[in-house]
């Protein structure tokens, strides 16, 4: 699970060409990362600053640690049923519908595990066999019960919407945009990167992936027009044991521990950021094959995998549009090919 994390993709925001529309941005420090906001059009101030109200109101919502939000209300109700929000709501239902899809490696359900592992506060630490079996217990999605009013969680279940918060956040964003009629804007919430239309001069948006080898340069850049383009990796709060080994925050939920199946970055490209955020984790969680496999069933979204060996996986969607910036083996994976 991927939890409210660091710079994960760069966004070159610069655009090119002569520019006649206004421009407004704002960068700002929000859900536990940093923020920017970029849009061009006469409506471009008001859009941007609706923009980051909304961010805040969400911030709000979605936190687990204030008492007045609708996750610290769920997870604190001894599994008594809990009026929340329809944002919430929305959530809440992606997510189950992306733990159903992805065979359970997507969980929302991980945070006791997580806080465990100090992930949470930044206290790491690497918890006894026992106490991850223990909270392991009481990690299963199918068990949250959600209407269009209320939530209800098992006692002793919390749950995290660090995975799909962002993403989700970005959609209503870009909402925001389109309402104040923009046609060009960028965001960057954290390293979650949306774009809206195309550059003001009509060129693609190009947005940086990093290399999670070195994480300071990028592997290639996309070029994308109407897309999010949304990176989980192993480089993203991480740290090493008194065992000399090192410990990421994307959990399997199948064992509570760092999901180590040979991936180490995995970038989701699509229409929705909210489901590119949870595919982002879910993916990394699958590994190699079986993401190569979920690409090929689903269809509604392109990717592109490193793999913890050096080797670069992109799927044929992407692959016209993908800059290198390294020399890392890459392999361009087709629908049609089950080699």
């Amino acid at each position: 699970m991927k939890v409210i994390s660091g710079i994960c993709v760069m966004p070159l925001l610069t655009a090119c060409g002569h520019q006649t529309e206004t421009v407004k941005s704002a960068d700002f420090f929000a859900m536990d990362t940093y923020m920017s906001l970029k849009a061009y059009g006469s409506d471009a101030e008001a859009a941007v600053r609706e923009s980051e109200a909304r961010i805040y109101e969400l911030e709000q919502t979605f936190s687990v640690t204030n008492d007045a939000s609708d996750i610290w209300k769920i997870n604190h109700a001894d599994g008594q049923s809990v009026p929340v929000s329809a944002d919430t709501v929305s959530v809440l239902q992606t997510a189950q519908t992306m733990h159903r899809e992805c065979g359970g490696a997507f969980s929302i359900s991980l945070y006791p595990v997580l806080r465990a592992w100090g992930f949470t506060t930044g206290e790491y630490r690497v918890p006894a066999d026992d106490v991850i079996a223990g909270l392991l217990h009481n990690v299963d999605d199918t068990l949250i019960s959600v209407d269009s009013q209320t939530v209800r969680c098992p006692d002793e279940m919390q749950i995290d919407l660090g995975a799909v918060a962002k993403g989700y956040t970005g959609d209503e964003v870009m909402e925001i945009m389109r309402a104040h009629h923009i046609s060009s804007a960028i965001i960057n919430l954290g390293g979650n990167v949306q774009t809206l239309g195309s550059k003001p001069d009509g060129s693609a948006w190009t947005v940086g992936i990093t290399d999670p080898f070195a994480p300071d340069a990028l592997i290639g850049t996309v070029s994308v027009t109407d897309k999010a383009v949304i990176t989980s990796g192993n480089y993203e709060r991480c740290f090493t044991g008194e065992d000399g080994c090192r410990y990421w925050h994307i959990l399997d939920p199948a064992d509570g521990f760092p999901a180590d199946n040979g991936l180490v970055s995995v970038t989701v490209i699509g229409y929705s950021g909210t489901e590119c955020d949870a595919l982002s984790t879910a993916l990394f969680v699958e590994g190699t094959e079986q993401a190569v496999q979920h690409w090929r069933r689903s269809g509604n979204f392109e990717m592109i995998l490193v793999t913890s060996d050096g080797k670069l996986l992109l799927t044929e969607g992407i692959a016209a549009v993908y800059t290198a910036k390294t020399e890392m083996p890459c392999r361009v994976v087709h629908r049609d090919d089950e080699s």
